[in-house]
């Protein structure tokens, strides 16, 4: 894949989950307080999922035991980490090199297993992962008749290129 690709990638990974946090905005909290409550869960589990990986892919330790957080935080308090974290990832994959891309890296899965990915099939899983998660995230607010955030690729390009 190429940089340029992986850059719109995430460029639009950013703009999906910004549609998707205005899209939660518009759910009253108390009166679906599950559906809520498991839309935090789904998103809080992504951003530890895209903090584990941004460790990955410089090397680093992400001190993360598991891809779940014990204690889910509220929406709200989500929709900042996110952006930080999405904010990270277009200036990383901006400072890449082709040949950095290619590179293999090895890593330690939560569960402690072994791992070795290129950067580019840990940026691919990080992009896939989330557009994943997205989706369920929508099909809670459609099951509760809340307009959905128009989460696809080639709608995001479309609004870009105007």
């Amino acid at each position: 894949m190429s940089k340029k690709l992986f850059s719109s990638l995430f460029q639009y990974k950013a703009w999906a989950n910004g549609e998707l946090f205005t899209a939660l905005q518009g759910v009253p909290e108390a009166a679906h307080p599950q559906e809520m409550h498991l839309a935090a869960r789904i998103v809080s589990h992504v951003l530890i999922v895209d903090q584990i990986f941004k460790a990955n892919v410089v090397a680093e330790q992400h001190g993360f035991k598991a891809a779940n957080a014990e204690e889910i935080p509220k929406l709200g308090d989500l929709r900042a980490p996110v952006r930080r974290v999405d904010e990270w990832y277009l200036q990383y994959v901006d400072s890449l090199s082709e040949a950095q891309l290619a590179e293999p890296l090895e890593f330690t899965f939560t569960d402690g297993s072994a791992g070795r990915m290129t950067r580019e099939e840990m940026l691919a899983h990080v992009i896939t992962h989330g557009n994943s998660h997205r989706g369920q995230v929508s099909a809670l607010l459609h099951a509760l008749s809340i307009p959905l955030p128009r989460d696809i690729f080639t709608h995001f390009l479309h609004r870009e290129r105007r």
